[in-house]
Parts: structure tokens; sequence; C-alpha cells
């Protein structure tokens, strides 16, 4: 598609079409009344209906590490739909979908080496959640349904995930969400990180809160942890040294899952595959999506460690 024939396409577009789409996480009256339009896209630029080319400094979303429009992956969505466009994943599977499976667990840290396939970071992140506290249940610990997220975190946009994120406008309109949560303070600290280079010094003290959580709720009702190794959208926050490292010393002796949101800072985002590598840390779970297959189809999943999944796989039938 041309330029050309994109912006003919774009100025189709009626007033009340603008109505009809809501978008998220955007003044839409204002949009309503100046809309940004985008009419395609190839390599790491927008090129807006008027034919202006705009770099995408933000990769959609996080999303398109591969750049857009690459010619090799949209081939392949071509051929995968002509192929198989759809099938259940309830009492049905595929080659690639297992072959995607063994792929990811190979490019994971340590034994993360099952997939739990959904579509999108936020379902991957509310799925992380339940496994966690299906976990427990199955080892016979149902008392352990507490999750702990962090203030500034952002876990997408289900129940669970706005439950366990902590900024305030993405939390504020919405009750209170899931009971038995709490937080841990955020890593940033201008007056002692600035002008850091890096990882902050300052900052790894910060886990040991996670401590005085603990004695306020008691472990045996602390079901995980969540959090971004590397904070993307409360401002792209490096962890401190050492604090990753501390958080799963503390989930270790207290027997708490430790679940890396990676739904941003996978695949290659820091330089390696995961930031769980990136920072020598290997948590129980990790959430991924965007990244994945560069933002092309709604795909996102959850990485478990080997004793969460033969938990299930050993256990009642119906889990397995």
């Amino acid at each position: 598609m041309t330029a050309q024939t994109s912006r003919a396409a774009n100025d189709l577009i009626a007033p009340n079409d603008l109505d009809a789409w809501w978008l998220p996480f955007t003044a839409n009256r204002s949009f309503k009344q100046r809309p940004l339009m985008i009419a395609r896209a190839k390599g790491m630029y927008y090129y807006t209906p008027d034919g202006r080319e705009v770099i995408d400094g933000a990769a959609g979303l996080w999303c398109c590490n591969a750049g857009h429009n690459r010619d090799e992956i949209t081939q392949a969505i071509q051929a995968q739909a002509q192929e198989l466009d759809y099938s259940p994943a309830f009492q049905f599977g595929h080659a690639g979908g297992f072959a995607l499976a063994s792929r990811l667990a190979q490019l994971a840290p340590g034994d993360l080496n099952h997939v739990f396939f959904c579509n999108s970071g936020s379902e991957a992140v509310d799925t992380a959640l339940k496994v966690a506290l299906a976990y427990w249940n199955v080892k016979g610990q149902g008392s352990k349904t507490r999750l702990i997220g962090r203030e500034r975190g952002y876990h997408g946009v289900g129940f669970g995930g706005i439950s366990v994120g902590g900024i305030v406008k993405n939390r504020q309109f919405f009750g209170s969400l899931l009971a038995g949560v709490d937080h841990l303070p955020h890593t940033y600290n201008r007056a002692e990180q600035a002008f850091s280079r890096g990882e902050p010094e300052w900052g790894a003290h910060l886990a040991d809160e996670l401590e005085r959580i603990v004695a306020l709720h008691d472990a045996s009702t602390i079901a995980a942890v969540i959090v971004e190794p590397m904070a993307g959208s409360t401002g792209v926050l490096p962890p401190p040294k050492g604090y990753l490292k501390r958080l799963r010393e503390i989930c270790d002796k207290h027997g708490i899952l430790l679940i890396f949101d990676e739904v941003i800072s996978g695949f290659g985002r820091l330089g390696t595959a995961f930031a769980a590598e990136r920072y020598g840390v290997v948590p129980d779970m990790i959430t991924f999506a965007k990244g994945v297959n560069s933002g092309t189809v709604p795909m996102g999943g959850v990485l478990v460690r080997e004793d969460l999944y033969d938990t299930f796989m050993n256990g009642p039938k119906s889990l397995s």
C-alpha cells in the first residue's frame, strides 16, 4: 500500500466512526477533536495519512523489537493462516505451539522450561497469579493467598494485574480490586540515585521491606511477589544493585514464589533474552508478551520452573 492510497483510505473516516472507538490510556475527548492517525509502518517508522515519516522511538509500545512489517514475518503469518488459522487449546494442540514452547524454554534461564500460552501481557500476569494460588492449594497450603506487588508497578489491565500494580491512576476507579494484596515500596529516589549510570548503588535495602510485610501478614499467608525486574511504564528504572538477588533470598527463606513481569523487558530489550539473565536471578515464573512476536498478533505467556510444573502434573488429574 502506498502513502497515497493509505491517505485516501484514512480520509474516509467519518465523525461517527471516530465516536465508535474508545481508546485506552488516551485523552479521548481531545483525540476526537484532533485525531492522531497512523496509516502504515515500515522498519522503524510510522507514516501518517499525509505521508509524513514519524520515527517509532518506543517500538510501538515496547512491542516491535524486530521493526515494522518485516517481509519474512508477514509472510510467515500469511502462510500459517492459510494452513491453520485457529484450533482450540482445550484438548487439542499443534506442532507449532510445542515447537515455540521448546524454543522459549531454551532461551529462558535456569529451569524455567515450561510454557503456558495466552493472548496478552495482561492475561499473562493474571495467569501467573492464578498459577501461584493454585500451586499452593495443590501443595496443601491453601492459606497462602496473599499477593505482593510494588508501588509504581505496572502489570497490565486485568483485575489481578491492576491489584498488584501500583500506579494510582490505574487503580483509583475500580474499588477494592482483589483482596489480600500488599505492596513493596518503589525503588526510585532522585536524591540518592541522581546521575546513576546503569544500576544505582543505592536502594538494595528496599528489598528488606518484604521482611516487614512477612512479619505483618506471616509467610503462611503469602503466595507470591511480582515485580518488573526493570520497571518500564513508571519511567524505565533499573533495579538497584543487589535488589533482585535480595528479593530472591527473602522469597526462598519464607517459601514465597517470585514472579518477574518481563512483558516489556523480555526478548533482547536489555541485551539478553530476559532481564532475569541480565541480573543473574532466576524467578519462579516469567510473564512475557510483546516482543515474543514483535507485536504482530496477540500473544503472551508464562514460563514456569520445573517444580511448579511437576506439582501440577503429579497432583489431581483434573489439574494436569
